[in-house]
């Protein structure tokens, strides 16, 4: 495995230093970070302009992840066999549903209605009524379903099947409340992570055992480029043409165009696997340190907070 290069790096620890004023140029006003304290049994609703905490939002013990899907955020307890729905102007837990065995991660639907959540236990997919608060469906796809993400056009989901994932599932949602399993393919590696690009035309898999990621032309299923990562697992994000990678164990988030050509590395937090972006704003949490990375557009870092002992995931939500 091949170990990071910091000599390599466009930023470094001088790109902790704040200029004042650039974060409230880098996105819209009135975006938080809503931050998953793990051991605390607790979300952290962070302001990105400022960095200040908000508010703390009591949940089941062991949030997980969590997903903005419209006006609410789920969030996955996997050892609660639990999701909790949040409402974003309030930041209120508004219903907590039981019944899953290991509930990881979640797609949103365009609708902002539906979302669809990630089983991992009895290896499924659960469709979810997220403003109705209700179970809607559930799909086998494979076991250990994992990480997942859904077409912009939101009828297909891509599913990898576990932390090192021999194989993806793809399955049809395009009537959201009865999800269909259409396939399972064979990755060139063992998937970690699954991404798709806002304009549809390409699915990125990370690497849960090599330096190394996978860009799929998303109709055809050829594997179209190969760019370069830190120490898997990594994780992946996308906004304004640009893809934004993760690698906890290296402490690197890097910046790549959406087709795989890269444009900057920057030094994060040691831990910050998983990473979300909205409204301007790029997120990566601390797992096990509780940190909280906030980066501009264009990758540069404009600040680290310490929000909780441990901060699993993250999402954005706007107008808060």
């Amino acid at each position: 495995m091949q170990r990071m290069n910091r000599r390599e790096f466009v930023l470094g620890a001088a790109a902790l230093a704040l200029v004042p004023g650039e974060v409230a140029k880098a996105a819209g006003a009135g975006a938080v970070a809503l931050v998953t304290a793990d051991l605390e049994s607790r979300l952290v609703a962070v302001d990105l302009t400022s960095g200040r905490v908000r508010r703390h939002v009591r949940t089941a013990a062991s949030p997980s992840s969590i997903e903005t899907v419209g006006g609410t955020a789920v969030v996955a307890h996997a050892a609660e066999g639990a999701v909790s729905l949040v409402r974003g102007a309030t930041l209120e837990v508004v219903h907590v549903l039981r019944g899953f065995r290991e509930p990881r991660y979640t797609a949103g639907h365009p609708d902002g209605r539906h979302a669809f959540v990630t089983d991992a236990a009895p290896g499924e997919v659960v469709a979810l009524d997220v403003l109705g608060g209700r179970v809607l469906a559930r799909e086998r796809v494979g076991p250990r379903a994992r990480h997942v993400t859904i077409a912009p056009h939101g009828r297909t989901l891509w599913v990898a099947l576990g932390s090192k994932a021999e194989e993806i599932a793809v399955v049809d949602v395009s009537r959201p409340a009865r999800p269909r399993l259409v396939r399972r393919f064979r990755p060139p590696f063992l998937a970690h992570d699954v991404g798709w690009t806002p304009d549809g035309r390409l699915v990125w898999v990370s690497s849960g055992d090599r330096d190394e990621l996978a860009v799929f032309d998303a109709r055809t299923g050829r594997v179209l480029a190969r760019p370069s990562g830190d120490w898997p697992p990594q994780h992946v994000t996308f906004g304004g043409g640009f893809a934004y990678v993760t690698s906890g164990w290296s402490g690197t988030l890097r910046v790549h165009r959406t087709d795989g050509r890269p444009v900057r590395t920057t030094v994060v937090p040691v831990g910050s696997y998983n990473v979300q972006q909205a409204h301007g704003w790029v997120v990566t949490p601390g797992l096990g340190r509780g940190s909280l990375a906030v980066l501009d557009r264009s990758g540069r870092l404009l600040r680290r907070e310490q929000v909780a002992r441990s901060s699993h995931d993250a999402c954005v939500i706007a107008g808060v």
